[in-house]
């Protein structure tokens, strides 16, 4: 008997892996940290050092999805009511960057010079390749230069549809604040935006976001949609932008409805009106000119084979290549109508809000709320209602094709942009095909690049510096007289999960107590020069 009580208290009682975990987590302490390999390259030393995994997702890492979403909400505040153009001038390149321009303007030039009188400029171009990875690295984007053209361009035709109304379209100032309205008292206010847009109807839908009648509603509209949403906000940013005569800057997230078709939250700096909003959402499409996926060629166990000597896709009843991506989009004459157009609905939400207010404290909150979470967890499906639902939209997302790259092109006949062996439809690895995406490829965050004047890298610099300056630290960016290198586990320094949380525990520890005590130094000094203001 005593036995067996003693056995059930063992189990009972939390592992010491368990309880190392639950106390990072409580301290704010990352659960998957990372080995990293500090070598000083002067002196050839080497030591461990553990940092955070970094991940976005609470399912993975809470702590640190909790800091990247805080992060988020920082970037979202710093920006949306500015009064002051945030563009501040680029630095002028250093000495290095300097060689490595003038370097890559020689090699240009003797690249152009060469290509028309037939000499051969793959040497050049693997240069130029070069010296743009090089100049990556120091913050200054390459070029990009495809090389010389071979005359061929495809064209499709820039006239608006008839179905959809014009637009007024000015030249677009460089200014990114908005107007200043002034009261009848002279009080002046510059107020900013909340906005939310969302896709039209597939089919009507009860309150919890199932399809009233599923064998009407439009699943395969709502799947081409989802797929194309980044692209159809982009133009419905360049249209604002174009309409209202300025750059206009924006922090968007973007989250499923309960209908699961993704939508929009926008934070935009300055005032619009709804007129306006309606007017360029009513004249904002996107036409998806790619090939017809109306007739599907192959299906089941009849799939085009991989020929390994041209490296293409061939038909398996007649041998014959299958056409290439380009191919098929040349197949496509002034005659054929657009695979696809991408609108927004007619329903939209939009809110002034003031700096500094408690709406903004709220729509801020509301804007990075699902951050943390994976798309298809914005909404659970409780009811069998809602996974039928949501296992109807990825059985309407499986077969359709994501990007020119994805495999399902060869069920209709199309070999895939830059195509490979082992390609089968219906199991494209693109990210809209995961059940987690539902659909939608693009990023979760969107946000302008005039927003705040600073990336993300500086945000993330200025928490790093009220830190150090709040433990009166030295700051420890010595990077350039270190390499750092990833600890493997066939490497003899490589430390198991449970050294590397214990790490962790250890400096949340230290790191905690120390702010606390420079929270408590600080309330002090506030406390004393209170006083001294009062005698």
């Amino acid at each position: 008997m005593t036995d067996r009580t003693t056995r059930a208290q063992r189990m009972s009682q939390p592992r010491a892996a368990d309880a190392v975990r639950m106390l990072a987590e409580a301290s704010g302490g990352c659960v998957r940290p990372v080995q990293l390999r500090k070598t000083n390259l002067d002196t050839g030393q080497t030591e461990q050092v553990i940092v955070p995994c970094g991940s976005t997702l609470d399912s993975v890492c809470p702590a640190c999805a909790e800091r990247c979403k805080s992060l988020r909400v920082q970037q979202c505040r710093d920006g949306w009511h500015l009064e002051d153009e945030p563009v501040s001038p680029p630095p002028r390149p250093d000495d290095w960057q300097s060689w490595l321009l003038e370097k890559r303007a020689e090699t240009q030039q003797q690249r152009d010079q060469a290509a028309p009188v037939g000499e051969d400029t793959t040497g050049l171009g693997g240069l130029l390749a070069e010296l743009d990875a090089e100049l990556a690295k120091t913050g200054i984007r390459g070029h990009s230069d495809p090389g010389p053209k071979n005359g061929t361009r495809r064209h499709r035709s820039t006239r608006r549809r008839q179905d959809t109304p014009d637009l007024p379209r000015r030249k677009v100032a460089s200014r990114t604040t908005g107007r200043v309205f002034t009261a009848p008292d002279g009080k002046t206010y510059r107020p900013s935006m909340f906005v939310t847009l969302t896709l039209d109807s597939y089919g009507k839908v009860t309150d919890d976001g199932t399809p009233v009648d599923p064998g009407s509603y439009d699943y395969r509209q709502a799947a081409r949609d989802a797929l194309h949403f980044a692209a159809l906000f982009d133009r419905f940013i360049q249209n604002l932008r174009r309409f209202l005569g300025y750059d206009v800057q924006y922090f968007a997230a973007i989250e499923p409805q309960r209908r699961l078709a993704p939508h929009a939250h926008m934070a935009i700096r300055g005032a619009i009106s709804r007129a306006d909003l309606r007017r360029v959402l009513a004249a904002t499409y996107h036409q998806v000119w790619w090939p017809s996926t109306e007739v599907v060629r192959f299906d089941g166990d009849h799939l085009p084979v991989w020929h390994q000597a041209s490296a293409s896709y061939l038909d398996p009843a007649t041998g014959e290549i299958l056409p290439t991506w380009d191919q098929a989009l040349d197949a496509i004459g002034p005659h054929h109508q657009p695979r696809h157009v991408a609108r927004f609905g007619t329903e939209f939400h939009a809110d002034g809000v003031l700096a500094g207010s408690k709406d903004a404290k709220r729509c801020i909150w509301y804007l990075t709320k699902y951050l943390t979470k994976q798309i298809s967890g914005c909404h659970q499906a409780d009811t069998p209602a809602q996974q039928q639902h949501a296992a109807r939209l990825l059985d309407a997302l499986r077969y359709e094709p994501c990007s020119p790259t994805c495999a399902n092109w060869l069920a209709y006949g199309i070999q895939p942009k830059n195509s490979r062996e082992g390609l089968r439809p219906g199991c494209c690895k693109g990210k809209a095909h995961h059940a987690d995406n539902l659909g939608y490829a693009g990023r979760r965050v969107l946000v302008s690049r005039k927003w705040s004047g600073k990336t993300l890298a500086d945000h993330r610099g200025d928490r790093k510096a009220w830190l150090l300056d709040m433990l009166d630290l030295p700051d420890p960016d010595d990077t350039g007289r270190y390499r750092w290198e990833l600890v493997t586990p066939s490497d003899t320094d490589f430390m198991t999960h449970g050294s590397r949380m214990l790490h962790i525990l250890a400096d949340r520890a230290r790191w905690n107590a120390a702010l606390a005590e420079a929270r408590r130094r600080a309330e002090e000094a506030a406390d004393l020069s209170a006083t001294g203001r009062a005698a």
